[in-house]
């Protein structure tokens, strides 16, 4: 054959390029708190979720209340002729408008236990949309309640059966009016005069004043109804639900136990999960954190508070006492302290949407795991570092106990997670991408930039196992700003499908996209 010429030789492939960093855009905010303004307790968010549509997103406080937010942006509601006209598509940020409110959980007290139940909302998950209802799963630390909202027609009557008009021009039919209302009774019923009264009967062709009501409005109103109350199967307090792929049950967890629910069964649960010893002396570690696999009904994570994930299949048995994959970083040898273990508690866990990954939150660091790979992290990214040398002061003000919570985008590619001094921040999770970047939850998130590049990732074997650090000052965060511990951003939701990012700031809940 004759040899090839140079065009037809395979090329060699050309490296890819490194994602380029977001830029990140302030879109709105709910409730932002004015100049010297004081922020009621009950009034802060304690719990914030997208649905999987990304169309609505819910928030809880820990005045027990959840509130409702719809998109109402132009998405998919363009017509046609304006979509033909368009050349190129409009790059739109979501839009949400306040939808409903209502008061999911009430304060209680436990006579048995001489316990006082706040009413704060722990975690709130949405169900599956049937019949344009939303259903919601929303609990406190004792109690689970499964919510139906729908938009529901509220009938408006515009015409009373009195006609002012006419009754003002003949005296006689409002005072007749006015007296026949003296003689009427309880249940309908009349005195004795007024039915002897003959002169009651109507003239020839009726009455003109006399109409009957007229009903003209019909608007939506959205209504929420409690459909279940899962109660009395928790002895400590509730730290997680999560809903079943298979759109009917949905587990609970507190520090020693998890329990299977079925949604349309509110009477018994299953305990799936127990790590309670035998002697309470004999406790080492609680489960902080369960959530099920977004597509296998099978399968679900916990994370306790000595780093570890479990991940259990509930087909080997029904107590799942042992684990099918444990994913741990051990600690190096020499370097153990008093704070090490309460430093590597994992306060939060979420699996990536395509369900290959998990992501975990402890207090210093975001990691992100493969579920083919339990030998350890496939890459770590330092949130906290920089607050190592302060450990001591952060015990004795309890902020080294603060549960941060993360996210992954829709497409996997990068995480986030919050911090203190209102900030969060976003880190890129694909190989090769260091992107890094600080964001402050106010209308202008990147005035806390400074130039800071981080460190380039290290491989550490062909998965990509990478650290990348930010800064390491004493008091200060990645990108040199001085940290306020008594504001905390706890609570963040990434939209499932877009570059957008929904995180609470005490009462105030902030919005932003990329």
């Amino acid at each position: 054959m004759d040899p090839k010429s140079p065009d037809d030789r395979p090329q060699a492939a050309a490296p890819q390029s490194q994602p380029q960093p977001l830029e990140w855009r302030f879109a709105q905010v709910f409730g932002e708190r004015g100049a010297g303004e004081d922020v009621q307790e009950v009034d802060i968010i304690s719990a914030i979720e997208f649905d999987k549509s990304g169309d609505h997103l819910a928030t809880g406080d820990r005045g027990g209340r959840v509130v409702l937010f719809e998109r109402t942006d132009a998405r998919g509601s363009a017509s046609r002729t304006e979509l033909e006209r368009q050349d190129y598509p409009v790059a739109r940020h979501p839009e949400f408008r306040y939808k409903t409110e209502f008061q999911s959980h009430e304060p209680e007290f436990d006579y048995l236990k001489s316990l006082e139940i706040e009413e704060k909302i722990n975690k709130i998950k949405w169900g599956q949309t049937a019949n344009n209802a939303l259903f919601i799963l929303s609990t406190n630390d004792k109690t689970i309640k499964y919510w139906k909202v729908q938009d529901k027609k509220v009938k408006r009557v515009s015409v009373m059966n009195l006609d002012a008009s006419q009754s003002s021009d003949n005296g006689t039919t409002s005072s007749s009016s006015t007296s026949s209302s003296r003689g009427l009774l309880p249940n309908g019923g009349c005195s004795e005069k007024l039915c002897a009264n003959k002169d009651l009967s109507l003239p020839p062709g009726g009455c003109a004043s006399l109409r009957l009501p007229v009903v003209t409005g019909q608007d939506l109103n959205p209504v929420a109804r409690c459909r279940r109350v899962y109660a009395h199967a928790h002895d400590y307090h509730i730290n997680s639900i999560s809903n079943n792929s298979d759109g009917e049950t949905f587990i609970s967890a507190d520090d020693l136990r998890i329990n299977l629910w079925n949604l349309e069964i509110n009477s018994q649960s299953f305990n799936i999960v127990d790590v309670k010893p035998t002697n309470m002396e004999d406790l080492t570690e609680v489960i902080t954190c369960a959530e099920f696999h977004p597509t296998h009904c099978n399968t679900l994570a916990y994370s306790s508070s000595k780093g570890a994930i479990r991940l259990i299949d509930l087909r080997q048995s029904a107590l799942c006492d042992n684990h099918s994959k444990l994913f741990e970083e051990h600690e190096a040898a020499g370097s153990k302290s008093f704070f090490t273990e309460i430093i590597a508690s994992v306060s939060d866990i979420k699996f990536a949407r395509d369900g290959r990954h998990i992501l975990s939150r402890d207090y210093m660091t975001l990691k992100l795991w493969d579920l083919n790979m339990d030998s350890g992290p496939v890459a770590t990214f330092q949130v906290h570092e920089h607050l190592r040398p302060k450990l001591c002061d952060l015990y004795e003000n309890d902020s080294i106990f603060d549960k941060f919570e993360c996210c992954l985008s829709g497409d996997g590619l990068r995480v986030a997670t919050g911090s203190y001094s209102n900030l969060f921040r976003v880190f890129g999770g694909s190989s090769g991408n260091t992107e890094a970047t600080t964001l402050e939850a106010s209308r202008n998130p990147m005035r806390r930039q400074v130039a800071n590049p981080t460190r380039p990732a290290r491989t550490l074997s062909s998965l990509t196992r990478a650290v990348r650090r930010g800064g390491e000052n004493a008091g200060a965060d990645g990108n040199g700003n001085s940290n306020d511990f008594s504001t905390k951003l706890l609570h963040l939701a990434w939209h499932p499908t877009e570059n957008s990012i929904a995180c609470a700031a005490g009462n105030s809940l902030y919005m932003y996209y990329a």
